[in-house]
């Protein structure tokens, strides 16, 4: 499997998608520890640091929508395309699938959280688009096999 070239695509690509999210959520508590606010009592007792106990404010609550949104979208994806992958795609395609939907997502949590309209919107659908194109190349696969 590792001698297969859509499969090293497919990889490098999950590698740096996993990435992504991994540092949404280290951002995630880079940004809440900027606010000293907590919604768990639990952590002001146990670092005896000063803070306070409450929701989410807005900066905390967009970077978690930015991790929730890429989390979403990531997972589908990174079951398709190593089904795609398995059902023999094609190096090239392989890396137009995984190459726009890397950028796409990258573009779209960059947008999100520098707050960038229309770019937010345009990275969020350009990688849906990605994805439905493989569920199509996949359904068209499944019906020829069949």
């Amino acid at each position: 499997m590792t001698q297969n070239p859509s499969f090293l695509v497919y990889s490098a690509s999950m590698l740096v998608l996993c990435l992504n999210i991994l540092l949404l959520w280290a951002y995630s508590g880079t940004v809440r520890g900027k606010t000293k606010v907590t919604p768990n009592p639990e952590d002001l007792r146990s670092v005896n640091r000063e803070g306070t106990l409450g929701a989410d404010p807005p900066e905390v609550a967009r970077v978690l929508r930015a991790h929730r949104n890429a989390t979403d979208n990531i997972l589908p994806f990174a079951i398709l395309g190593l089904l795609f992958v398995l059902w023999g795609g094609s190096p090239l395609l392989t890396a137009i699938f995984c190459g726009v939907f890397v950028a796409a997502r990258l573009g779209h949590s960059l947008s999100y959280l520098f707050e960038k309209q229309p770019w937010r919107t345009i990275t969020f659908v350009v990688g849906g688009l990605d994805t439905l194109v493989m569920v199509g190349f996949l359904a068209k696969a499944l019906l020829t096999a069949a």
